[in-house]
């Protein structure tokens, strides 16, 4: 089976299950009359709708349009990050630079393959660019923090980020020319965890897991989520090169990361008084607010698939 043909089959499921998720929404709201919680399940799967299909339409023109949606939604996410920051106008050509240079050549790197480079590019020669371009304004009050706000963002909205399209470089004996559907597979578990924790803290959650930093997640939204999304990763082992252990423990793994993700840039968030990072998706908030998880999980799953399975390191 071609990858085209199983992205479209496994994207049709999921609108499919979005769509009987949408009419169910109606007839709810037809029986029990309008709420507020049931607006938002409804705008989120609207909005979960056109996100599947945008994914769809990327992953199905393979490593250019891949690499090209995550680099717009890195450079959203770092926009949605920068507005929260405490950057000044000693700051704007650190920032410029991030934008316009850094971002776009992270994804550069990633699209032509250079590991080489692409791993070290932020890490070392970001980290060490963006201060000495503030620095040279002579503005000392808050440096620190100015400037640690800005790496952190470039780390997280373009560094971590460029490790889902960056997939792609792996090289895996007999799984040649198939690497896009470890992105897929890395995106369904970690959504899948996302949208299992919400629907089963909805259903039954009763105990709070962390009410200073998330109020709505729940202890038996946390494991009932985890545990769905690790079972549907399981599941997916044939499209991948794995075996179905192998497929649970990256799908734990990645899921284990996606909660830690969520935890961290909601304390980011309850730091600045904000309770999302945008509005640019209906009822999910901003691009960061449903891409936390993944910014934490890509990393992970990238660098243990590349030392693990890789039978080339570039």
């Amino acid at each position: 089976m071609s990858n085209e043909t199983i992205i479209l089959y496994l994207f049709a499921g999921a609108f499919c299950v979005l769509t009987l998720a949408t009419l169910a929404g109606v007839v709810i709201e037809w029986r029990r009359g309008h709420s507020d919680s049931l607006d938002n399940f409804n705008s989120r799967t609207r909005a979960w709708g056109v996100m599947v299909l945008i994914l769809a339409a990327a992953f199905l023109t393979g490593k250019t349009g891949t690499v090209l949606l995550f680099a717009a939604a890195s450079g959203v996410a770092l926009y949605e990050y920068m507005v929260l920051t405490e950057a000044t106008r000693s700051d704007r050509l650190a920032v410029f630079v991030a934008f316009v240079f850094v971002l776009p050549l992270q994804y550069f790197l990633v699209w032509i393959g250079w590991y080489g480079l692409f791993s070290i590019f932020i890490p070392v020669y970001g980290f060490l660019v963006l201060p000495i371009l503030s620095v040279m304004r002579a503005d000392t009050e808050h440096f620190m923090i100015r400037i640690s706000e800005i790496q952190w963002g470039l780390m997280l909205a373009v560094f971590c980020l460029s490790h889902v399209p960056a997939l792609i470089l792996i090289h895996v004996q007999g799984y040649e020319g198939r690497n896009i559907l470890l992105v897929v597979f890395l995106i369904i578990v970690v959504q899948a965890s996302d949208v299992s924790q919400y629907l089963w803290g909805k259903l039954i959650g009763k105990h709070k897991l962390a009410p200073s930093l998330s109020p709505s997640k729940t202890v038996e939204g946390l494991v009932g989520g985890m545990a769905t999304a690790t079972a549907i990763g399981t599941a997916l082992w044939w499209m991948t090169p794995f075996d179905p252990m192998a497929a649970f423990g990256l799908s734990l793994v990645a899921t284990t990361m996606g909660v830690f993700g969520g935890l961290v840039m909601s304390a980011i968030k309850r730091d600045r008084g904000v309770k999302d990072w945008g509005r640019i998706i209906p009822g999910h908030g901003g691009v960061l607010d449903r891409l936390d998880s993944v910014l934490f999980a890509a990393p992970i799953f990238f660098h243990l698939i590349r030392y693990f399975w890789s039978a080339q390191l570039p």
